[in-house]
């Protein structure tokens, strides 16, 4: 099981590739919507999310947390209780926490960056506390995944797909979608 957390003005880029690449890859996504389930992107597109991120179950199914970016649907994410023990749940048992664009601020500021590789969008570097940024469009550091804005989306999708499946699963993906990876 797969959480994907959407909150009002959410980039809905960061978001449906993500879920796109996840889904084609056969893997069980839940899109959780914080304060509801009709949830409006930053660029008013409201998506239908399939639970209430107050419904969410953490448990040994879960696989990974997914975080996508965009103002302020970021903000909204870590000022979320539930998405934080969601994290935090995925951070103690070592399980996938993935963040895109400026949802990576959300694991800086809860000190899970620390001594590790990562990336987000220009002008948020400030904000991952104690991590080394790199500058590249997706960044695996062990168990946590970044992706560094709208335009890497696909790239940060296909690199979910990798760790959760393999490599040739999401080369296989790839080559489907015409994307060069």
């Amino acid at each position: 099981m797969i959480y994907v957390f959407l909150a009002e003005g959410f980039e809905e880029t960061e978001a449906i590739a993500p879920i796109d690449c996840l889904r084609r890859a056969g893997k069980t996504v839940k899109i959780a919507g914080v304060g509801g389930t009709l949830i409006r992107g930053s660029h008013g597109i409201t998506v239908g999310c399939d639970l209430s991120a107050d419904d969410i179950t953490l448990g040994d199914d879960l696989e990974m947390v997914v975080l996508p970016g965009g103002m302020p649907g970021t903000v909204n994410l870590g000022n979320s209780e539930v998405v934080r023990k969601a994290v935090t749940f995925c951070y103690e048992h070592d399980r996938f926490l993935a963040a895109i664009c400026a949802a990576p601020t959300v694991f800086g500021k809860m000190g899970l960056l620390k001594g590790r590789r990562a990336t987000c969008y220009p002008g948020c570097e400030g904000d991952l506390t104690g991590a080394d940024y790199v500058q590249a469009p997706a960044v695996a550091d062990g168990n946590i995944l970044t992706g560094r804005g709208p335009g890497a989306a696909l790239d940060f999708g296909l690199l979910l797909v990798e760790k959760l499946c393999s490599k040739e699963a999401a080369d296989k993906l790839a080559a489907g979608m015409v994307c060069t990876r």
